[in-house]
């Protein structure tokens, strides 16, 4: 028996966000978040360095253009804001993997399980949606945060490069971690997906 449409699972949305397509207009946003140096520290080891809104608008035109990657923008369900980005680059297609980013560059979002919720989502739509079998990813060992999130998410950690990245004179590693189909558990509670309603 054909399951009712009503019963559908919307994987891009949870209970407080939804992962949507980067638009021309979140050029701002994206580029006002590039002027928190602190942001840009936690998000990878390059050079935190400002984007203008010309360039923002050139990243997201690149985004929509390109075959091994994928990007969403993580917006608000209640006002509809955006605070963030996950993507996935490097896919190889034919193997079934990628490599997954994450950010929350909007401060006002940190510390409250936003990050948590989106990467739950941008997981399951990996999984359930794309088909990938292994999802890796990268973060420098001095953002605790970010690996508390990933290690609740079932990532697991893989190895270092040892002595990756310098700030302020200090050298880091940068700690690997891969998740596995197989070891992901389907029912995270931050991404319980929304039920769709068929059109009336």
């Amino acid at each position: 028996m054909a399951r009712s449409r009503a019963a559908e699972p919307n994987w891009l949305a949870g209970q407080r966000l939804r992962l949507a397509a980067i638009r021309k207009e979140d050029a701002a946003t994206m580029a006002a978040w590039t002027e928190d140096i602190g942001y840009l520290r936690l998000e990878d080891t390059n050079t935190a360095l400002p984007l203008s809104v010309e360039r923002a608008e050139e990243e997201i035109d690149s985004l929509h253009n390109g075959f091994d990657a994928l990007a969403f923008g993580i917006r608000t369900l209640d006002e509809d804001r955006l605070i963030g980005s996950v993507g996935f680059f490097d896919i190889e297609w034919s193997n079934r993997v990628a490599w997954l980013g994450m950010g929350i560059g909007d401060r006002s979002y940190w510390g409250q399980g936003y990050g948590s919720e989106a990467l739950a989502l941008a997981i399951r739509y990996a999984f359930c949606e794309l088909n990938f079998h292994r999802l890796s990813l990268s973060v420098i060992e001095h953002n605790d945060r970010a690996i508390a999130v990933y290690e609740k998410a079932g990532f697991r950690r893989e190895g270092v490069f040892r002595e990756y990245g310098e700030r302020d004179g200090r050298r880091y590693d940068l700690v690997l971690y891969g998740l596995l189909r197989p070891e992901w558990s389907e029912e995270p509670s931050a991404a319980k997906p929304a039920r769709r309603r068929s059109p009336r």
